[in-house]
């Protein structure tokens, strides 16, 4: 099992009932095979630039610990939605 900070950012325009099931989904994708340790919802923050003339997102912040497949799955269901803005997924290393 590997650890993988995952960070996404949805779009504001999202009613809360389907911003919670797209975080849902997303969590299912991790616990079928792996774990989440924390996960954090950040709120709407103002965007460093701007993406697709929208200045804000809706930040979410997950550890996780997986097998090297979750995160390829992850990241081919982020480049599906069209309610994600931007996502970047990365390998913690013990030490």
């Amino acid at each position: 099992m590997r650890k993988y900070e995952v960070m996404f950012i949805l779009k504001t325009t999202l009613e809360e009932e389907k911003r919670v099931a797209l975080i849902n989904k997303f969590k299912g994708i991790v616990e079928a095979d792996g774990e989440i340790e924390k996960i954090e919802e950040w709120g709407n923050k103002k965007l460093a630039y701007e993406i697709n003339k929208t200045s804000e997102g809706y930040y979410v912040l997950m550890n996780i610990k997986s097998s090297k497949e979750v995160p390829t799955e992850l990241d081919r269901n982020f480049k599906i939605s069209e309610d994600v803005m931007r996502h970047l997924i990365v390998n913690i290393e013990e030490k």
